[in-house]
């Protein structure tokens, strides 16, 4: 089984009365790992490409708080699909080696991006060709 295969939209419960909305996430509830690290992505270009590339270990959630953006994920073995994120309320659940390509960014976009782990620049596959490597176990 393939990890895009555990790739999943997620919908967090809104809330919220006349004075606007509440959106709560929450670690091992809402988000299905314990988050150690959060980073946002602003003022990114509509033509810019972020992201390219897999984590070995780290799971990440994708939520664009304001905005929009679009997210393709590859699987490394001919497998893609594309997630446009535009409401606040919703994200993207990405398990670790899964390939990510964060683009089309609006202009007022704000991408909150929750990680299951620290940074650690040795769990990165940053070419699509050291991914696929290490997918087929070169």
């Amino acid at each position: 089984m393939h990890n895009m295969n555990n790739v999943k939209l997620l919908e967090f419960p809104q809330l919220g009365d006349e004075r606007g909305h509440l959106v709560v996430v929450e670690s091992k509830i809402d988000i299905p790992f314990n988050i150690e690290r959060v980073f946002y992505i602003y003022g990114s270009k509509q033509n810019v490409i972020r992201g390219e590339h897999a984590n070995r270990e780290t799971e990440f959630v994708l939520i664009n708080v304001s905005g929009a953006s679009k997210v393709k994920i590859k699987d490394g073995e001919g497998n893609e699909a594309i997630f446009c994120l535009n409401r606040p309320h919703t994200g993207i659940y990405l398990p670790a080696m899964v390939w990510k390509e964060m683009y089309d960014f609006s202009e007022d976009s704000v991408l909150l991006v929750l990680a299951s782990q620290h940074y650690n620049a040795e769990e990165y596959l940053r070419s699509y060709k050291e991914y696929t490597d290490a997918i087929l176990g070169k």
